[in-house]
Protein backbone atom coordinates (compact mmCIF):
# COMPACT_ATOMS: atom_id res chain seq x y z
CA UNK A 1 0.00 0.00 0.00
CA UNK A 2 1.40 3.26 -0.85
CA UNK A 3 1.98 6.07 1.95
CA UNK A 4 0.47 9.68 1.64
CA UNK A 5 4.11 10.78 1.52
CA UNK A 6 5.15 8.26 -1.47
CA UNK A 7 2.21 9.55 -3.36
CA UNK A 8 3.30 13.35 -3.00
CA UNK A 9 6.59 11.96 -3.78
CA UNK A 10 5.36 10.61 -6.81
CA UNK A 11 3.46 13.56 -7.92
CA UNK A 12 5.74 15.72 -7.31
CA UNK A 13 8.60 13.34 -9.55
CA UNK A 14 6.33 13.52 -12.06
CA UNK A 15 5.59 16.51 -12.71
CA UNK A 16 9.25 17.27 -12.04
CA UNK A 17 10.67 15.27 -14.90
CA UNK A 18 7.06 16.16 -17.31
CA UNK A 19 7.89 20.09 -17.10
CA UNK A 20 11.66 19.14 -17.85
CA UNK A 21 10.76 18.51 -21.46
CA UNK A 22 9.19 21.89 -22.47
CA UNK A 23 11.83 23.48 -19.97
CA UNK A 24 14.72 21.55 -22.67
CA UNK A 25 13.00 22.84 -25.19
CA UNK A 26 13.27 26.67 -23.92
CA UNK A 27 16.76 26.37 -23.11
CA UNK A 28 17.60 25.03 -26.55
CA UNK A 29 16.50 28.71 -27.65
CA UNK A 30 19.54 30.07 -26.45
CA UNK A 31 21.37 27.03 -25.91
CA UNK A 32 23.19 24.67 -28.70
CA UNK A 33 22.24 21.21 -27.82
CA UNK A 34 25.77 20.22 -26.41
CA UNK A 35 26.78 22.52 -23.81
CA UNK A 36 23.48 22.70 -22.39
CA UNK A 37 23.55 19.03 -21.67
CA UNK A 38 27.14 19.46 -20.57
CA UNK A 39 26.57 21.90 -18.56
CA UNK A 40 23.23 20.59 -17.04
CA UNK A 41 24.90 17.37 -16.31
CA UNK A 42 28.38 18.48 -15.34
CA UNK A 43 26.48 20.90 -12.32
CA UNK A 44 23.59 18.57 -11.50
CA UNK A 45 25.97 15.39 -11.13
CA UNK A 46 28.24 17.28 -9.07
CA UNK A 47 25.80 19.14 -6.22
CA UNK A 48 24.53 15.31 -6.65
CA UNK A 49 27.66 14.22 -6.07
CA UNK A 50 27.99 16.46 -2.76
CA UNK A 51 24.89 15.56 -1.14
CA UNK A 52 25.45 11.85 -1.77
CA UNK A 53 28.78 12.01 -0.12
CA UNK A 54 27.66 13.87 3.23
CA UNK A 55 24.89 11.27 3.40
CA UNK A 56 28.36 8.47 4.03
CA UNK A 57 27.89 6.85 0.52
CA UNK A 58 31.02 5.48 -0.51
CA UNK A 59 31.95 7.58 -3.11
CA UNK A 60 35.25 6.04 -4.79
CA UNK A 61 35.13 3.73 -7.33
CA UNK A 62 38.35 0.75 -7.24
CA UNK A 63 38.96 -1.80 -9.86
CA UNK A 64 36.01 -3.58 -12.04
CA UNK A 65 33.61 -0.54 -10.79
CA UNK A 66 34.93 1.72 -13.29
CA UNK A 67 34.30 -0.28 -16.24
CA UNK A 68 30.99 -1.22 -15.09
CA UNK A 69 30.68 2.37 -14.68
CA UNK A 70 31.75 3.25 -17.98
CA UNK A 71 29.98 0.20 -19.53
CA UNK A 72 26.66 1.39 -17.95
CA UNK A 73 27.21 4.84 -19.05
CA UNK A 74 27.09 4.43 -22.88
CA UNK A 75 23.58 3.29 -23.41
CA UNK A 76 21.96 5.41 -20.19
CA UNK A 77 23.87 8.46 -20.09
CA UNK A 78 25.62 9.26 -23.61
CA UNK A 79 23.10 7.32 -25.66
CA UNK A 80 20.00 8.00 -23.92
CA UNK A 81 20.26 11.92 -22.75
CA UNK A 82 22.68 12.82 -25.99
CA UNK A 83 20.04 11.65 -28.44
CA UNK A 84 16.98 13.07 -26.55
CA UNK A 85 18.73 16.53 -26.22
CA UNK A 86 18.79 16.57 -30.67
CA UNK A 87 14.94 15.02 -30.43
CA UNK A 88 14.03 17.51 -28.84
CA UNK A 89 15.68 20.26 -30.98
CA UNK A 90 13.97 19.45 -33.51
CA UNK A 91 10.47 18.42 -32.40
CA UNK A 92 8.04 19.75 -30.01
CA UNK A 93 8.85 18.89 -27.18
CA UNK A 94 5.59 17.21 -25.89
CA UNK A 95 6.24 15.10 -29.32
CA UNK A 96 9.94 14.35 -27.80
CA UNK A 97 8.41 12.73 -24.58
CA UNK A 98 6.07 11.02 -26.25
CA UNK A 99 8.32 9.13 -28.09
CA UNK A 100 11.32 8.99 -25.34
CA UNK A 101 8.75 7.38 -23.11
CA UNK A 102 7.90 4.52 -24.84
CA UNK A 103 11.14 2.64 -23.65
CA UNK A 104 9.48 0.33 -21.25
CA UNK A 105 8.17 -1.43 -24.93
CA UNK A 106 11.80 -1.26 -25.82
CA UNK A 107 13.27 -3.08 -22.76
CA UNK A 108 10.70 -5.76 -23.18
CA UNK A 109 11.32 -6.37 -27.00
CA UNK A 110 15.19 -6.22 -26.27
CA UNK A 111 15.07 -8.48 -23.03
CA UNK A 112 12.55 -11.11 -25.61
CA UNK A 113 15.70 -10.76 -28.73
CA UNK A 114 18.63 -10.79 -26.78
CA UNK A 115 17.89 -11.89 -22.38
CA UNK A 116 15.53 -14.73 -22.92
CA UNK A 117 12.33 -12.92 -21.94
CA UNK A 118 9.16 -14.14 -23.15
CA UNK A 119 6.87 -12.35 -25.01
CA UNK A 120 3.24 -12.18 -23.49
CA UNK A 121 0.08 -11.56 -25.01
CA UNK A 122 -0.06 -8.04 -23.44
CA UNK A 123 3.53 -7.17 -25.28
CA UNK A 124 2.25 -8.01 -28.05
CA UNK A 125 -0.61 -5.27 -27.79
CA UNK A 126 1.96 -2.99 -26.37
CA UNK A 127 4.02 -3.20 -29.56
CA UNK A 128 1.02 -2.45 -31.49
CA UNK A 129 0.21 0.41 -29.99
CA UNK A 130 3.75 1.90 -30.04
CA UNK A 131 3.76 0.91 -33.84
CA UNK A 132 0.55 2.82 -34.46
CA UNK A 133 1.88 6.09 -32.02
CA UNK A 134 4.69 6.52 -34.03
CA UNK A 135 3.39 6.09 -37.25
CA UNK A 136 0.78 8.87 -36.23
CA UNK A 137 3.97 11.36 -35.03
CA UNK A 138 6.07 10.44 -37.90
CA UNK A 139 3.11 10.65 -40.69
CA UNK A 140 2.50 14.37 -38.76
CA UNK A 141 6.21 15.36 -39.28
CA UNK A 142 6.44 13.85 -43.36
CA UNK A 143 2.98 15.86 -44.22
CA UNK A 144 4.32 19.31 -43.26
CA UNK A 145 7.30 21.08 -45.57
CA UNK A 146 8.86 22.06 -42.07
CA UNK A 147 8.43 18.79 -40.62
CA UNK A 148 11.53 17.17 -38.80
CA UNK A 149 10.86 13.84 -39.39
CA UNK A 150 14.89 13.15 -38.18
CA UNK A 151 13.96 14.31 -34.66
CA UNK A 152 11.58 10.73 -34.47
CA UNK A 153 14.72 9.32 -35.25
CA UNK A 154 16.85 10.97 -32.71
CA UNK A 155 14.04 9.81 -30.46
CA UNK A 156 13.28 6.57 -30.84
CA UNK A 157 17.33 6.18 -30.84
CA UNK A 158 17.16 7.85 -27.56
CA UNK A 159 14.60 5.72 -26.36
CA UNK A 160 16.43 1.77 -27.56
CA UNK A 161 19.35 3.19 -25.50
CA UNK A 162 18.02 3.91 -22.37
CA UNK A 163 15.85 0.29 -22.58
CA UNK A 164 19.23 -1.34 -23.70
CA UNK A 165 20.98 0.57 -20.68
CA UNK A 166 17.90 -0.53 -17.78
CA UNK A 167 18.73 -3.66 -19.24
CA UNK A 168 22.24 -3.55 -18.48
CA UNK A 169 21.86 -1.85 -14.78
CA UNK A 170 19.26 -4.95 -14.13
CA UNK A 171 21.57 -7.27 -14.46
CA UNK A 172 25.33 -5.39 -13.16
CA UNK A 173 26.83 -6.50 -10.53
CA UNK A 174 27.23 -3.83 -8.58
CA UNK A 175 28.91 -2.97 -5.24
CA UNK A 176 28.48 0.50 -4.94
CA UNK A 177 24.91 1.95 -4.79
CA UNK A 178 22.61 2.58 -7.88
CA UNK A 179 22.55 6.29 -7.03
CA UNK A 180 26.02 6.35 -6.27
CA UNK A 181 27.11 4.84 -10.06
CA UNK A 182 24.42 7.24 -11.69
CA UNK A 183 26.30 9.97 -10.27
CA UNK A 184 29.62 8.76 -11.51
CA UNK A 185 28.18 7.95 -15.12
CA UNK A 186 26.69 11.42 -15.07
CA UNK A 187 29.97 13.03 -14.13
CA UNK A 188 31.85 10.89 -16.57
CA UNK A 189 29.25 11.25 -19.52
CA UNK A 190 29.46 15.19 -18.57
CA UNK A 191 33.46 15.33 -19.61
CA UNK A 192 32.41 13.38 -23.01
CA UNK A 193 29.81 15.76 -23.33
CA UNK A 194 32.05 18.79 -22.84
CA UNK A 195 34.75 17.35 -25.37
CA UNK A 196 32.18 17.02 -28.40
CA UNK A 197 30.73 20.53 -27.41
CA UNK A 198 34.23 22.32 -27.40
CA UNK A 199 35.07 20.81 -30.91
CA UNK A 200 31.73 20.53 -32.43
CA UNK A 201 30.03 23.75 -31.70
CA UNK A 202 30.07 27.73 -31.43
CA UNK A 203 31.29 28.46 -27.90
CA UNK A 204 28.18 30.33 -26.09
CA UNK A 205 28.62 33.37 -24.49
CA UNK A 206 26.47 33.51 -21.06
CA UNK A 207 26.18 37.71 -20.96
CA UNK A 208 23.58 36.88 -23.88
CA UNK A 209 21.40 34.73 -22.09
CA UNK A 210 18.10 36.04 -20.71
CA UNK A 211 16.74 35.51 -17.23
CA UNK A 212 14.63 32.87 -18.96
CA UNK A 213 16.90 31.09 -20.25
CA UNK A 214 18.51 30.94 -16.29
CA UNK A 215 15.86 29.81 -14.95
CA UNK A 216 15.58 27.13 -17.38
CA UNK A 217 19.67 26.18 -16.80
CA UNK A 218 18.41 25.65 -13.00
CA UNK A 219 16.26 23.93 -13.13
CA UNK A 220 17.63 21.11 -15.71
CA UNK A 221 20.57 21.41 -13.05
CA UNK A 222 18.40 21.77 -9.65
CA UNK A 223 15.49 19.46 -10.19
CA UNK A 224 15.99 17.40 -13.18
CA UNK A 225 19.64 16.27 -12.46
CA UNK A 226 19.18 16.83 -8.57
CA UNK A 227 16.04 16.81 -6.56
CA UNK A 228 13.95 14.32 -9.03
CA UNK A 229 17.25 11.65 -8.86
CA UNK A 230 16.45 11.76 -5.18
CA UNK A 231 13.37 11.13 -5.03
CA UNK A 232 13.22 8.25 -7.44
CA UNK A 233 16.21 6.66 -5.74
CA UNK A 234 14.96 7.44 -2.37
CA UNK A 235 11.24 5.58 -3.43
CA UNK A 236 12.32 3.18 -5.98
CA UNK A 237 13.16 0.14 -4.12
CA UNK A 238 9.07 0.42 -2.08
CA UNK A 239 7.20 1.64 -5.02
CA UNK A 240 4.18 -0.40 -5.78
CA UNK A 241 4.82 -1.93 -9.95
CA UNK A 242 1.53 -0.20 -10.70
CA UNK A 243 2.04 3.12 -9.05
CA UNK A 244 5.09 2.87 -10.74
CA UNK A 245 3.79 2.58 -14.12
CA UNK A 246 1.03 5.20 -13.80
CA UNK A 247 4.18 8.10 -13.21
CA UNK A 248 5.99 6.61 -16.21
CA UNK A 249 2.26 7.01 -18.71
CA UNK A 250 1.45 10.44 -17.33
CA UNK A 251 5.27 12.11 -17.47
CA UNK A 252 4.74 12.33 -21.49
CA UNK A 253 1.11 13.79 -20.83
CA UNK A 254 2.27 16.26 -18.13
CA UNK A 255 5.51 17.07 -20.91
CA UNK A 256 2.73 17.53 -23.35
CA UNK A 257 0.31 20.24 -21.47
CA UNK A 258 2.94 21.98 -19.62
CA UNK A 259 4.36 22.80 -23.00
CA UNK A 260 1.49 24.84 -24.26
CA UNK A 261 2.25 27.55 -21.63
CA UNK A 262 5.85 27.47 -21.25
CA UNK A 263 7.11 27.54 -24.84
CA UNK A 264 3.33 27.94 -26.80
CA UNK A 265 3.35 24.25 -28.31
CA UNK A 266 -0.52 23.55 -29.46
CA UNK A 267 -0.86 19.50 -29.53
CA UNK A 268 -2.20 18.21 -32.36
CA UNK A 269 -5.13 15.21 -32.58
CA UNK A 270 -1.92 12.82 -34.09
CA UNK A 271 0.01 14.16 -30.85
CA UNK A 272 -2.92 13.27 -28.59
CA UNK A 273 -3.95 9.72 -30.25
CA UNK A 274 -0.65 9.25 -30.39
CA UNK A 275 -0.01 9.59 -26.39
CA UNK A 276 -3.21 7.68 -25.61
CA UNK A 277 -1.76 4.70 -27.26
CA UNK A 278 1.81 4.95 -25.94
CA UNK A 279 0.02 5.36 -22.48
CA UNK A 280 -1.96 2.06 -23.46
CA UNK A 281 1.31 0.24 -24.24
CA UNK A 282 3.54 1.27 -20.97
CA UNK A 283 0.08 -0.13 -19.37
CA UNK A 284 0.27 -3.74 -20.82
CA UNK A 285 4.12 -3.95 -20.28
CA UNK A 286 4.12 -1.99 -16.64
CA UNK A 287 1.15 -2.83 -14.69
CA UNK A 288 1.28 -5.93 -12.78
CA UNK A 289 -1.17 -9.00 -13.91
CA UNK A 290 -3.62 -9.81 -11.81
CA UNK A 291 -3.01 -12.39 -9.01
CA UNK A 292 -5.59 -15.54 -9.32
CA UNK A 293 -8.05 -16.05 -6.92
CA UNK A 294 -8.44 -19.20 -4.83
Amino acid sequence: MITRRQLWALLALTLMWGVNWPMMKLSLQQLSPLYFRASTMLLGAAWLFVYVAAKGERMRPVGREWLAIATLGLPNVLGWHTLSIFGVQELASGRAAILGFTMPIFTVLIGAAFFGERLTPRVRLAVVCVSIAIALLLWHELQRLTGRPAGVAWMLGAAISWALGTLMFRRAHLTLSPLVVTVWMLLLGSVVLWALALSLEPLPDPTDFSPTMWISLAYGVLINYGFAQLIWFGMARDLPPATSAMSVMAIPLVGTISATAIVGEVPNWQDWLAMGFVMVAIASVLWPPRKPTA
